[in-house]
């Protein structure tokens, strides 16, 4: 079907998110009249201008959430038609009568014609898959999946999310400044720039004396070795940058977004700042070679030439990369003139020419320049330190990544192919300055050849003895004379020219590339305080504020005017680049990501590891010192960006390496038996929200830290159809929340209509493998008697299926309670109502998620909110109460009264909690059970079960009083507590008092209470003895009663354990599943 492609962009309006331009059949070339109205439209009359196709698609809602067009944010206008159509779209269109009809519609789309009928599920488009920051104009988003399965509601509105005001604008903007927007394409972007940054100084000056150090066989093989170590990067590189769209930033780019955060900041910040000190160097290098023509005092010229230089380029930098780029064309052609006019020189020779050593291609200087003659101490390895740092350059036009017009397919072209032309280059230098000039010459005509000396060298057979200079003192040859190449050009002021192109240029690209690469790290804010440097000017974003600092770091080296020393370490900095950038590849292999789909085919992982051994080795061979610096560097800034953390996912090789580690491991552990010497308390903590009771997660996290599985459970209870969307976001959310307080664990929520049937869910399905929670750990039921009892039978059931699972139980008991939930919601609505700073709202909040452990702010912050918004007594003693296991608990006892032998859960969690620094200054006193003729010698064996299980302890108090009868008002209040919750079945008829047990089952029938009557006054007593013995312990851990399903009634075993916990310290009752969880045994 003919007709021009619609566009499908976010809607303006709030009630949509998606947008379908209709396509008429008219040619897109020649606008037709207004077609007819679209089959199954409600309305023939539309005016032309609505014809032409604009449709909304709106959205799917809970069915059970109905209200009228006002209450959802409709136009009052809006009314609904039944849903007659076959369509599985929504269309939302004006009948131009001032009524907005909803209906199901085959309206003709772009999807229409597709398949053959009307829907809103897209078609697979590139624009789905741009990231929301990318500047390609406005963010297209397929339709959720919501939008697609959810029934629709009344309105048939979307339940999609539409984007903020924010994001639009910026979409907008980019899209308006994409058309001004300067980018360059692989020959100008890439190629120009490495093949300058290359060509470095090195070739004219340098090259020539390292032919003559290590001959012209040796010389190859150094450019050889520095070409493979390029080379190797170049394809690294090459991968990186084709797999997946590359924005500005270069190295700081391809290493951070395939490492991570940690590499890629460390990396980022002292590349950034090698590329600013390589702008000193180079125009130092370029200021040396001028100096002589010009004064007289060398270091100061060299500062003043050298400042002058730096701001010549700074203008050109600030300019505009247009202008930059022009700067650079000419550079080039002056370096490729001087490189020609020294080729074409080695042509012409002269006589002139002769005594100083040049004499055009001779096989004899060939032969004899061929073996090395190393000379002052210099080595293979020290020639090949000086010349390395001219093989650099590599990433020139990666560092401007972000203005080029296709960085994925112009970084591997340009940077290959740089490297290929500039190796070639230095080997041909080579292979012509050792075929053309002899090692030494002294420069004067009359030094010829006499028939009484006996001269071997190639010199003599072209008529000249240069012998003399192996005593040394002489100025010409490849040994002595560094500009010897402008002696061989046909027009030496060119080779002049060439040094100053070659020294400019390198200047002018490193200049550039640091602001550059520093703004992108700035952008990512992995440091912070460095944001302003972010902040970009223009159309082509160019960092103004970036290029002020690189200025001022480089005309500071250069005022120093002495970079001896600093410019091994520069070169380091670029070389442990290249070996993170080689590694990234090896790493990102090793992952086996599906997500690592690089375009560029030619690499290899080992290769790739190979290359970034040799970029080690090199940092070494050039200097070892500055490699040690260098490496230290580099660990510190990964340790800070590691220890601050850095909000940030860029879906690294990192993260997917450790998931196949970790998914090793699990599978691996599934096929080892557990073992007792091996056992860990792994609990699923009953929680709620994470914040809701944060004494329990962080008593819980206090022995779990690093030792064992920690799992927030929370059971969400419904009374409607569920929102699973809700659901999805609060466990991200709540996640996030546990990972920004330190708090090691899972969230996992359940929806359930009560909190047994959800734990049963939790208990059966939570963990992987060998990784699954084998404790449950429960906050206490504080407010059990106020409310309904068939909560308190959910409750005890609970219990019962965690113990039928052959789960440990574990009830924490504060006596002010552990939920505060409902203080944050009361106080956050007061906090607003009364104008409250933000201030004090960020402190509640702190108070809240527990975010300080600071005891003097906290307390700080507990009276500002007593002061603020007139808590209740009790909700200021919850809160305190809230935070007591965050901070250190100090000198004290931790009372373990293990009455009941349940495995050793018990004797456990004290020993791991004094493990801990929070815990480390409490001991742990042993309190058991005994006769009164036997305390010694049950003290005794309980000592020795301690010793052998290597569990230090205090004290061990053996209670021979435990079966005493406990007072008479105890028993009293104990019958008090009962007493609304019994049968009474002797009051009632037998069938009476059946039918009501089975209707409230947690009922206490008589027989109940005579049968179990011993344990009941156990229970009075106990708690009688744990204030005798207990009542200044920082935390008591008790074995926990049991009672035998169906035969102990809910309401007397919550009677039980409320007599037993009350007006005490912080109470654990624990019950292990009585498997032996310690050990003797090696």
């Amino acid at each position: 079907m003919s007709g021009q492609k619609p566009s499908l962009r976010t809607g303006s309006s709030p009630q949509s998110r998606f947008q379908v331009d209709v396509v008429t059949e008219a040619s897109s070339a020649a606008p037709g009249p207004a077609p007819a109205p679209a089959p199954g439209s409600t309305d023939g009359s539309r005016p032309p201008e609505e014809s032409k196709g604009r449709f909304r698609v709106v959205g799917f809602m809970d069915p059970g959430a109905l209200g009228s067009a006002m209450d959802i944010g409709l136009p009052p206008d809006v009314s609904h038609e039944p849903d007659t159509a076959k369509s599985d779209s929504v269309s939302l269109h004006s009948t131009g009568t001032g009524q907005t009809h909803i209906s199901d519609s085959h309206s003709n789309t772009y999807y229409m014609r597709t398949f053959g009928h009307n829907t809103i599920d897209a078609v697979p488009n590139i624009d789905f898959y741009r990231q929301t920051a990318a500047p390609f104009g406005e963010k297209l988003t397929r339709p959720s999946l919501s939008e697609l399965h959810d029934e629709l509601d009344k309105e048939g509105l979307a339940n999609g999310e539409e984007p903020s005001a924010a994001e639009e604008a910026a979409a907008l903007a980019a899209k308006e400044a994409k058309g001004g927007t300067v980018k360059f394409g692989w020959v100008k972007g890439v190629l120009i720039r490495c093949m300058l940054n290359i060509w470095g100084v090195m070739l004219f000056i340098r090259m020539s004396w390292i032919v003559g150090q290590a001959g012209i066989g040796l010389t190859i093989a150094i450019i050889l070795m520095a070409t493979l170590v390029t080379t190797i990067t170049g394809l690294s590189t090459s991968a990186i940058a084709t797999n997946g769209f590359v924005r500005g930033g270069g190295a700081y780019y391809l290493i951070s977004r395939s490492l991570g955060p940690e590499f890629g900041g460390s990396i980022g910040l002292i590349f950034a700042f090698a590329n600013a000190v390589a702008v000193a160097m180079y125009v130092v290098g370029f200021a040396e070679t001028d100096v002589d023509a010009l004064m007289t005092d060398e270091l100061n010229d060299i500062r003043i030439v050298g400042t002058l230089t730096v701001i010549l380029l700074l203008g050109i930098s600030v300019a505009g990369m247009e202008w930059e780029a022009k700067a650079q064309i000419v550079l080039l052609v002056i370096l490729l003139g001087a490189i020609a006019n020294y080729f074409i020189g080695t042509f012409m020779p002269s006589e002139s020419k002769e005594p100083k050593g040049f004499f055009g291609y001779h096989t004899a200087i060939l032969l004899e320049n061929f073996g090395p003659d190393f000379r002052d101490d210099e080595t293979f390895f020290s020639v090949f330190a000086i010349f390395f740092p001219a093989a650099t350059g590599i990433l020139a036009g990666a560092n401007i990544s972000g203005d080029l017009t296709d960085p994925q397919s112009a970084i591997p072209k340009g940077t290959l192919l740089a490297i290929l032309i500039t190796g070639l280059t230095y080997v041909a230098v080579a292979f012509s300055t050792g075929s053309c000039i002899v090692r030494d010459a002294t420069g004067d005509h009359n030094d010829t050849v006499s028939d009484t000396v006996n001269c071997t060298d190639a010199a003599c057979t072209l008529g000249y003895d240069f012998s003399i200079c192996k005593e040394g003192g002489c100025q010409y040859g490849l040994m002595n004379d560094f500009q010897v190449m402008s002696l061989v050009s046909g027009f030496g002021p060119l080779i002049t020219a060439g040094i100053f192109s070659a020294t400019l240029s390198s200047a002018l690209a490193s200049l550039v590339s640091a602001p550059k690469v520093f703004q992108a790290l700035c952008k990512d804010n992995i440091y912070p305080g460095l944001g302003m440097f972010a902040k970009g000017y223009g159309k082509n974003n160019e960092p103004l504020r970036g290029y002020v600092l690189t200025f001022c770091i480089g005309l500071a080296f250069i005022l120093i005017a002495e970079l001896n020393i600093i410019a091994p370490i520069i070169s380091n900095f670029f070389l442990a680049s290249y070996a993170l950038i080689n590694f990234s590849v090896f790493h990102a292999s090793m992952a086996n990501s599906p997500g690592w789909r690089p375009s560029f085919k030619y690499y290899n992982m080992w290769v790739s590891l190979a290359g970034a051994i040799l970029c080690c080795v090199v940092m070494f061979v050039i200097n070892w010192w500055a490699a040690l610096v260098t490496l230290l560097i580099v660990l510190a800034l990964y340790i800070y960006v590691g220890y601050k953390k850095p909000d940030v996912n860029w879906g690294s090789s990192t993260q997917a390496l450790i998931y196949n580690q970790a998914l090793t491991h699990c599978l691996n552990l599934t096929g080892v038996e557990d073992h007792v010497k091996n056992f860990r308390p792994q609990c699923l903590v009953l929680a709620g929200y994470p914040n809701s009771r944060p004494a329990l997660l962080h008593l819980v996290h206090s022995f779990t830290k690093n030792v064992s599985l920690m799992v927030c459970g929370h059971v969400r209870t419904v009374t409607r159809r569920p929102n699973f969307k809700e659901l999805f976001q609060d466990h991200a959310r709540c996640q996030r929340w546990l990972n920004k307080k330190r708090i090691k664990a899972f969230y996992a929520p359940v929806l359930a209509d009560n909190l047994r049937h959800g734990t049963q869910l939790l208990l059966q399905a939570v963990g992987l493998g060998r990784l699954k929670p084998n404790t449950l750990v429960m906050g206490f039921k504080n407010n059990w008697s106020d409310g309904d009892m068939r909560n308190v039978e959910i409750y005890i059931n609970t219990i019962h299926d965690a113990f039928d699972l052959q789960f440990g139980v574990v009830i924490l008991r504060l006596q002010d309670g552990l939920d505060i939930s409902h203080i944050q919601g009361q106080v956050l609505p007061t906090m607003k109502k009364s104008g409250s700073s933000t201030c004090c709202r960020s402190l509640i909040i702190f108070i809240f998620t527990g975010s300080t452990n600071r005891r003097t702010v906290y307390i700080t912050f507990v009276k500002l909110l007593k002061f603020h918004f007139n808590l209740r007594l009790t909700d200021q003693r919850l809160l305190e109460s809230s935070q007591q296991f965050k901070k250190k608990q100090g000198k004290g006892t931790i009372d373990v009264w293990w009455l009941f032998d349940d495995g050793g859960l018990t004797l456990l969690i004290p020993y791991l909690l004094t493990n801990r620094s929070k815990w480390g200054d409490c001991r742990i006193r042993v309190f058991i059970g005994g006769k009164i003729n036997r305390i010694d010698h049950d003290r005794r064996a309980m000592a020795t079960l301690l010793s052998r299980f290597r569990i230090d302890f205090s004290d061990i108090n053996v209670l021979g009083d435990i079966n005493t009868k406990p007072k008479k008002h105890n028993k009293l209040s104990f019958k008090e507590l009962i007493e609304p919750y019994r049968l009474k079945e002797d009051d009632m008829e037998q069938e009476a008092a059946e039918r009501l047990k089975a209707q409230e089952p947690w009922r206490i029938t008589d027989n109940e209470l005579e049968l179990y009557k011993a344990k009941t006054n156990r229970q009075i007593r106990l708690n009688e003895l744990l204030k005798e013995h207990s009542s200044t312990a920082k935390l008591i851990v008790m074995s926990m009663p049991l009672a035998r399903k169906g035969t102990v009634s809910s309401a007397l075993y919550m009677c039980w354990l409320e007599t037993l916990s009350k007006d005490l310290p912080p109470l654990l009752l624990v019950r292990g599943n009585h498997q032996s969880v310690l050990t003797f045994y090696s």
